[in-house]
């Protein structure tokens, strides 16, 4: 019998923060074996996280923050 082992993913969500400050805060679901994560995985969850908030935000003022998130988030991505 042949058993695989996929590798468990680490899961992000991004929400945008209702604070004084409006940012945008991530959670993250890590798999129970998961030792490290490399600095450009966590930069494309976060990308891929705030990518899929884009999608059910209806505010333009959360659209407009969302956007400029990615934008940075794109630019780190670049420099790694």
């Amino acid at each position: 019998m042949n058993i695989s082992i996929s590798e468990p993913q680490l899961i992000c969500e991004a929400k945008v923060c209702g604070c004084n400050n409006n940012k945008i805060v991530y959670g993250f679901a890590e798999p129970v074996h998961s030792l490290y994560i490399d600095k450009k995985q966590l930069i494309l969850l976060q990308i891929q996280a705030c990518r899929n908030l884009l999608k059910h935000t209806l505010d333009i003022l959360e659209l407009d923050m969302i956007k400029n998130e990615l934008d940075e988030l794109n630019a780190l991505y670049q420099i790694q």
